[in-house]
C-alpha cells in the first residue's frame, strides 16, 4: 500500500489499492481547489481522495457523498504532517445526506459561519449516517455569533477521534450535535475562553452518545453542554404528541478533563445521562448546572443524571451557590451523587458541595495531590488518595 502511495505522489494519476477489507479502492491525488471540488462530486464508494500540502478555498459544498458499508469515501491529507488548509467563505466544508464518509487529517480554517457541517438535508427520515472524523484541526470560526467548528444535525452512527476545535463563534460551540444519535466522541481538545459559547452540546433529541477522554481548556461558558434549547421544528426524530420528549437521552461523559470555564458541565433538559471518571479543575463558578430551558408541552424535567467518580478541585472565591447551580422547574432530586471527590484549594474546610441530593461515600476537604496543574498536568501523584477517581481513573473496559 506504502508503494502504492507514493507512486501517486509521484506520478500524480488515478491508482487503485487493496483496502482494508481486500476491496480493490481508487486513489485520487488533488492539488488544487477545483480537483478537490470534482474529486468530491464524482467520488464513488471505497474511493480515496488525498489532498496535497497547501491551501484550498473554502465554501465547499455537496450532496449525496455515500460510501457503502466496507467501501467507506475518505477525503485525507496525502502527507499527514502537513496537513491541507480548507480556509474561509462562509463555511470551509459542507455535506448533506452523506453517507459511509470520513475525514482524515484536514486543517479547517476562517470560516464565517462552520467550519465543517454535515446534515440529513431537512429529510428527517433519512439521517446523514456512518461518519467518520479523525485527526481534524477546526479553528478562528466567526468570530461573532452562533457559529460552530464542527456542526451535526440529523447524524447518526458517526465517530469523532483525535480533533481539535479552537475559537469558535462567541455565540457558538465547538462540537454541536442536534438530533444526533449512536456517536462516539473521544481523545478531542477544545480551546477557547471562559465566556464565550460552549465547548459541545447535544441536543434536539440527541441521544446514544459518547464523550470519551476529551480535553477542554476554558471550552466556553458551559464547556459540556447535555441538552440545550432546541426550536421546537428542529428535533430528529419529530416530536409526537402525547409522548414524552427531552432535549437530550442517554448522554456519557467519562474520563474527560476540565480546565476553567463558568461551568464544566450543564445538564439542560435532560432525561438520563452519566457524568462519571472526569476531573474538573478551577471551574469560575459551578462544576454542574441542572437547567430547563425547553418548556413546551410534553417536555420532562431535567432529570436522571448519574454523577460518579469525578475529581473536582476548585477556589473558594470562584465558588458560587455550592457548585451546583439548580434552575426552575428541573428534577434534581432524581439525580444521583457517589463516590466524587471535593477538594477546595484555598480553604479546604469548605469543600463540601451543596448538592441537591445525598451524595454516597464522597469525600471533602482531602488534597488529591494534582501533579502539575498550572502546567495544565492534572494526573496525580502516585502517593495520591484519590487514584480511584477522576480522568486519569477511568477504567480501560470504558
Amino acid at each position: 500500500m506504502r508503494g502504492l502511495l507514493l507512486l501517486s505522489m509521484i506520478v500524480g494519476a488515478f491508482l487503485c489499492f487493496q483496502g482494508e477489507q481486500g476491496v480493490e479502492r481508487k486513489v485520487v491525488k488533488v492539488s488544487s481547489s477545483a480537483e478537490l471540488r470534482q474529486a468530491i462530486m464524482n467520488a464513488k464508494p471505497g474511493e480515496k481522495i488525498l489532498l496535497s500540502p497547501g491551501e484550498y478555498e473554502g465554501g465547499l459544498f455537496f450532496q449525496n457523498v455515500k460510501g457503502e458499508p466496507g467501501k467507506p469515501i475518505v477525503i485525507a491529507a496525502l502527507d499527514p504532517n502537513k496537513p491541507p488548509v480548507i480556509k474561509g467563505r462562509g463555511e470551509c466544508l459542507h455535506f448533506s445526506d452523506a453517507a459511509y464518509l470520513e475525514l482524515h487529517n484536514l486543517v479547517l480554517e476562517g470560516a464565517r459561519y462552520n467550519g465543517l457541517n454535515i446534515d440529513d438535508g431537512g429529510t428527517f427520515e433519512t439521517p446523514a449516517h456512518h461518519i467518520k472524523l479523525v485527526g481534524l484541526t477546526v479553528r478562528d470560526i466567526g468570530p461573532q455569533g452562533n457559529c460552530d467548528g464542527i456542526k451535526l444535525s440529523g447524524v447518526t452512527d458517526f465517530r469523532i477521534e483525535r480533533c481539535t476545535i479552537e475559537r469558535w463563534g462567541d455565540g457558538g460551540q465547538g462540537i454541536d450535535m442536534v438530533g444526533c444519535h449512536n456517536g462516539v466522541i473521544e481523545n478531542c481538545t477544545l480551546r477557547f475562553v471562559d465566556d464565550k459559547g460552549y465547548g459541545i452540546q447535544a441536543k434536539g433529541g440527541s441521544s446514544n452518545i459518547i464523550v470519551r477522554r476529551c480535553r477542554f481548556e476554558h471550552a466556553g461558558s458551559r464547556a459540556m453542554q447535555i441538552g440545550g434549547s432546541t426550536g421546537l421544528q428542529f428535533f430528529r426524530p419529530p416530536l409526537r404528541q402525547g409522548e414524552s420528549h427531552a432535549e437530550a437521552k442517554n448522554i456519557v461523559v467519562e474520563g474527560c478533563t476540565f480546565f476553567g470555564s463558568t461551568a464544566a458541565i450543564a445538564f439542560v433538559g435532560v432525561d438520563g445521562a452519566i457524568v462519571r471518571f472526569n476531573t474538573i479543575y478551577r471551574p469560575k463558578r459551578w462544576a454542574f448546572r441542572i437547567l430547563q430551558e425547553t418548556r413546551a408541552e410534553g417536555f420532562v424535567p431535567c432529570r436522571n443524571g448519574v454523577i460518579t467518580d469525578n475529581l473536582i478541585v476548585f477556589r473558594s472565591d470562584e465558588w458560587f451557590e455550592g457548585g451546583i447551580n439548580i434552575g426552575p422547574e428541573t428534577a434534581p432530586q432524581t439525580f444521583t451523587f457517589a463516590r466524587n471527590w471535593w477538594y477546595c484549594l484555598d480553604k479546604p474546610e469548605r469543600s463540601k458541595p451543596n448538592l441537591p441530593t445525598a451524595e454516597l461515600d464522597g469525600v471533602y476537604g482531602v488534597d488529591p495531590k494534582l501533579i502539575a496543574p498550572e502546567q495544565s498536568n492534572l494526573g496525580v501523584a502516585s502517593d495520591s488518595p484519590a487514584r480511584k477517581v477522576g480522568a486519569h481513573s477511568l477504567p480501560e473496559q470504558f
